[in-house]
């Protein structure tokens, strides 16, 4: 099978951060110091190499990457390349002068981390005090300089019922996007309790209301980690795409680690190789995993029997933290493909 183009590679530029959020992907959050990273020119390498694999958009996340000495230098890098660059923060340390360095950078958009629409629930959950309203500081600096934001909200049982204050937020301070991430149990999510889970029932109500805010048009938003969200648009005669699928990892997607380790995504902890010791093209290439993640023949359980395994094919991170299996069935989903010959 030919590997296709590279649409979008999430680089954990640093493993330092600011916060200790209970939710983060990694499990290393009371470690402040940034061993391992990659270096400058391990970078621009790793960089170099992924713009061989089509025209990605270069997303620089963490960690926290303005804790990265030389984020400006690489942003100037991948704009050189003719990509496209993004950057992704909690938004605590976007001061004014912050804000209009990341503005000269030139980055196409910046994600801001909101995992509550209020102060009480986005710094419990970030265990942070005070760190929403840094972040609504840093979301006004980043508008005053005419930077799109895009609004990401991890959402849990938390949360969940907050759904319409984070889009009349989103729509308040001229968001251009607000992502809703389904919660996927990986790194310190691990460690979260069932209560903060969502069941299948309720993530379908999610879909089907972010459905509806779709056809509003009033904000971009999106179901992150939700591949289901693209049969739930079908069975509801949404147009959908033909370049559309729900999870992206391995298919069009990438994350490479600060310790240039390759993982199909950022919530599936599948070691494809290292940048370290071969070139990110030819891991996308030949990665055995990859190639198993591109094939919705190769799906388990019901995904493997569903109508829809092309279109959606599941949550491969959740499958992996649920049995071990990351071809597994989704277990967030609550469709129930028929059986064949009924």
């Amino acid at each position: 099978m030919t590997a296709p183009p590279l649409r979008m590679l999430f680089w954990e530029t640093t493993s330092r951060c600011n916060l200790s959020c209970r939710h983060c992907r990694r499990l290393d959050t009371d470690d402040p110091s940034a061993r391992e990273d990659l270096s400058t020119d391990e970078a621009r390498r790793m960089l170099d190499s992924a713009a061989t694999l089509g025209r990605p958009v270069v997303v620089f996340s963490g960690g926290e990457p303005l804790l990265r000495d030389d984020w400006e230098t690489l942003a100037g890098h991948v704009r050189g390349l003719g990509l496209v660059a993004a950057l992704a923060t909690n938004g605590t340390l976007v001061d004014k002068p912050m804000a209009g360095r990341i503005a000269r950078a030139g980055f196409h958009r910046v994600s801001v981390s909101l995992d509550g629409a209020d102060a009480g629930t986005h710094d419990e959950f970030r265990a942070s005090s005070g760190a929403f309203d840094a972040a609504m500081d840093g979301i006004a600096n980043l508008r005053c300089e005419g930077v799109a934001v895009q609004i990401n909200s991890t959402i849990a049982a938390h949360n969940v019922d907050q759904l319409p204050q984070f889009y009349a937020l989103a729509r308040s301070i001229g968001a251009t996007a607000l992502h809703l991430f389904l919660l996927v149990p990986v790194g310190c999510g691990v460690q979260l309790d069932e209560s903060h889970r969502i069941a299948p029932e309720t993530i379908e109500r999610v879909l089907e209301w972010v459905c509806e805010r779709q056809a509003e048009g009033a904000v971009e938003i999106r179901a992150t980690c939700a591949p289901h969200y693209y049969r739930v648009a079908a069975q509801r005669g949404l147009a959908v795409s033909p370049r559309a699928r729900g999870c992206l990892a391995g298919t069009g997607v990438v994350f490479v680690s600060h310790r240039g380790e390759v993982f199909p995504c950022g919530y599936l902890p599948v070691t494809c190789g290292s940048v370290r010791e071969g070139e990110l093209g030819e891991i996308w290439r030949t990665s055995p995993v990859l190639a198993e993640l591109r094939d919705p023949s190769r799906l388990g359980g019901k995904c493997g029997a569903c109508g829809y395994r092309a279109l959606c094919g599941g949550c491969r991170a959740r499958a992996l933290a649920a049995t071990g299996d990351y071809l597994a069935a989704e277990p967030a989903c609550r469709y129930a493909p028929p059986r064949r010959g009924t």
